[in-house]
């Protein structure tokens, strides 16, 4: 369920000069934000798990989601460039699933390690925080990456959904309402870092044994929808 070619394509076409750069800007913005706070506040607990749940985790890994996973996918649709690779003797599900193995690699490393490393200069892992955030990180970029993935197959307004998604649902609705933190990627990845952490320092408002089963479930279904979509896409580009 693998194919380098397929890889190596989407490997070059997500690290474009136009997507590293915003690819390395967040994480580049991160780091800043963390000397900065470091140098004025010292190394303090709340600081920190502020600042990687707030900023690293509510935006910073969703926004690289929306160009990872809607872009190993959505402009070759887009363009219609897609009928040359479902010409080829690779099938659908394969390309989808190495699609989003690449997407899934891209948004880890450009989200998890700059959380690390962000976390470590904020209060050097005191109580865990920086290995539970990249923790929380890694597994968000499995779901986020499934999520956005989907959307690149199902629209041609992937990213601007993605977008919304990102910065209005995961980052406002999923941080301050009730009802939608049960329902929020973020949420279910805080679960893990409390976890990890122990109470007091991350909260979630997911269980984690809820969260793991979301996260899976997520990533399943929409993996799946993704497939489908693909499978009924003819070589003439549409359905």
């Amino acid at each position: 369920m693998y194919n380098p070619t397929v890889a190596r394509l989407t490997y070059r076409a997500l690290l474009g000069r136009r997507r590293a750069l915003i690819l390395f800007a967040l994480p580049a913005l991160l780091l800043v934000i963390a000397v900065a706070v470091r140098l004025l506040n010292g190394a303090d607990d709340t600081t920190a798990a502020g600042l990687l749940g707030g900023f690293a985790l509510a935006t910073m890994v969703p926004l690289i989601g929306v160009i990872a996973g809607t872009g190993a996918i959505g402009p070759e649709i887009d363009d219609g460039s897609i009928v040359y690779l479902l010409a080829k003797p690779v099938k659908r599900p394969t390309i989808i699933m190495t699609k989003l193995t690449v997407a899934i690699a891209v948004t880890m490393v450009f989200s998890a390690v700059p959380t690390l490393l962000a976390g470590l200069i904020l209060n050097g892992n005191g109580q865990q925080i920086a290995v539970a955030f990249t923790v929380a990180t890694l597994v968000a970029s499995i779901a986020y990456s499934a999520l956005f993935l989907l959307l690149g197959t199902v629209s041609r307004h992937a990213v601007v959904f993605g977008l919304v998604y990102a910065l209005v649902w995961e980052s406002l609705f999923g941080s301050l309402v009730p009802g939608a933190k049960t329902l929020s990627v973020q949420q279910w990845s805080l679960a893990l870092a409390e976890k990890v952490t122990g109470p007091g320092i991350v909260d979630s408002a997911v269980a984690l044994p809820t969260a793991a089963v979301l996260l899976a479930a997520v990533t399943v279904v929409a993996t799946w929808f993704a497939g489908q979509k693909l499978r009924r896409l003819t070589l003439a580009g549409e359905e």
